[in-house]
């Protein structure tokens, strides 16, 4: 399999495992509170439908008309990328539960038949800027891996890591010169991760110049880390070099 097939194939078994949490689930559990502050477990799973959708139109190179459409019909509120996201669920809160099951199932089924004749290394547009389609994925991945732990908490689900946060790992190391740079701040130099995955297996990121900063410990707590579901302080996390507090301060998974 290739890297990726792989991040296709952790992509497609993330979405089942949150279809698969939803399933049988009466109304009363699509409007118990999540772990996103404000939102139902039914407004996180409308959120995940919207941006499965923009990924839609970000593969298909219609994002900026897609974008448009969007701000036309949020009357031009928002004022950042989480407000936005906050005043596109508000618009279409409340919508019965099978059309909305209905529709992450479809956004799902479309996404993953638009990447089966897609070029990975193609850049397309996203709301961080220009990035490739395999990127995307992992970004996809990402998203919908945090919001399925959202959902699972607010249905009192314990869910655990699995070898699929590897994809997210990396994808929270590769974008660290983003995150610094959205914080307006620098790196001083590359950096690694050297981390285990919940079988025990090393997850290493290394980079090709010499790291001047290392980061170490669990896979899954730097996820979470990066996810903005888990403070640094709280985890086995930590580091050596003149950015190891920095990274674990800024590291994240998402624009």
């Amino acid at each position: 399999m290739s890297a990726m097939d792989d991040v296709v194939a952790a992509l497609a078994e993330q979405q089942a495992e949150l279809s698969d949490l939803l399933a049988g689930r009466d109304d009363a559990d699509w409007q118990r509170p999540s772990r996103c502050d404000g939102w139902t477990v039914g407004d996180v799973v409308l959120h995940l439908a919207q941006t499965n959708e923009m990924a839609i139109a970000s593969v298909e190179r219609r994002l900026p008309e897609y974008l448009e459409a969007v701000g036309r019909a949020l009357g031009g509120l928002a004022s950042s990328v989480d407000d936005g996201a906050a005043l596109m669920v508000a618009k279409e809160r409340g919508r019965p539960v099978a059309e909305l099951r209905d529709r992450w199932q479809s956004t799902v089924d479309e996404f993953l038949a638009r990447l089966s004749a897609a070029d990975f290394h193609e850049r397309v547009m996203w709301v961080a800027g220009e990035l490739s389609i395999r990127t995307l994925v992992s970004t996809r991945l990402a998203e919908t891996w945090i919001h399925t732990g959202d959902v699972a908490y607010g249905l009192d689900v314990d869910l655990q890591p699995t070898e699929r946060l590897r994809h997210i790992a990396r994808l929270a190391w590769r974008t660290l010169p983003y995150a610094f740079g959205s914080a307006g701040r620098e790196l001083s130099g590359p950096v690694a991760f050297e981390l285990r995955g919940p079988t025990g297996e090393p997850w290493n990121f290394i980079p090709d110049e010499t790291p001047a900063t290392t980061i170490r410990g669990d896979g899954a707590e730097l996820c979470l880390v990066a996810a903005r579901r888990l403070e640094p302080s709280e985890t086995s996390l930590g580091g050596d070099g003149p950015d190891a507090d920095a990274v674990l301060e800024l590291v994240r998974t998402y624009a």
